[in-house]
């Protein structure tokens, strides 16, 4: 199991986009048709062999429209994992009664969305890619697009919960991982749990990135102004970290 990408939420894609792509010094990123199913656009930048993603509401009472109201603005939406065992996770999850909110198989990717009211923080998307080091949701050719000059990868995604431990417990028995105190360890990569600070109650609230050129994301970060907290900055909705 490895941690592949996350979504973020933004009210203004455009804006997000800006912000991210000027503090990470991402390249240009790929504009996914499919998510228009869900009444959505997005933006999906490769980040060495790992991706961010943002997506925005293109019409009225989609998930992550009201997630945005829920929570108060811009933050995180979505964990994706890449399975070594896709059937076999995808066992587990019967097993547990976890409900599949949404499923698809395209051939060369296959994918189950768990559904975020039976783990709790997120939606938990399990990916399935044919070959294994490729990656669909990204584009054709992203191998080309992908910069990693500032940042070469996301090694950690943090969520906030009313109890994290809890929380914590029930997405280890979801990916069939062992709960070190609040983290799950993955290959090259930790999900974290974390209790809520912010009053925007449960969502993901932070993530970390292999930092290549620190003093560039700091520079460029104070410069637009976005809050911070020690070496962290509050871009779209969530504390980015180069770590």
């Amino acid at each position: 199991m490895y941690l592949r990408q996350i979504a973020l939420v933004a009210s203004n894609l455009d804006t997000a986009v800006d912000d991210l792509q000027a503090t990470l010094g991402l390249g240009e990123p790929f504009a996914d048709k499919g998510v228009a199913t869900f009444g959505l656009e997005n933006a999906v930048f490769p980040i060495g062999e790992t991706y961010l993603e943002v997506v925005s509401p293109k019409q009225d009472n989609t998930t992550a429209g009201r997630l945005l109201e829920r929570r108060g603005g811009d933050g995180g939406y979505m964990v994706i994992v890449q399975s070594q065992n896709f059937q076999a996770d995808r066992a587990r999850i019967e097993a547990l009664n976890i409900r599949i909110a949404w499923e698809v198989d395209l051939g060369d990717a296959e994918t189950i969305h768990l559904h975020p009211r039976d783990i709790g923080g997120a939606i938990l998307s399990i990916d399935r890619m044919d070959p294994p080091e490729s990656w669909r949701w990204a584009g054709p050719h992203w191998r080309s697009r992908s910069r990693t000059d500032v940042v070469s990868g996301i090694v950690g995604v943090a969520i906030q919960a009313e109890d994290p431990e809890q929380m914590a417990d029930r997405w280890a028995e979801a990916l069939g991982l062992e709960r070190t105190g609040c983290d799950l360890f993955l290959p090259k990569g930790r999900i974290h749990f974390e209790a809520i600070t912010d009053g925007r109650g449960e969502g993901v609230s932070g993530l970390e990135f292999k930092a290549e050129n620190p003093e560039f994301f700091e520079r460029v970060a104070t410069k637009r102004g976005f809050e911070r907290r020690g070496r962290a900055f509050k871009i779209c909705g969530v504390w980015v970290e180069l770590v």
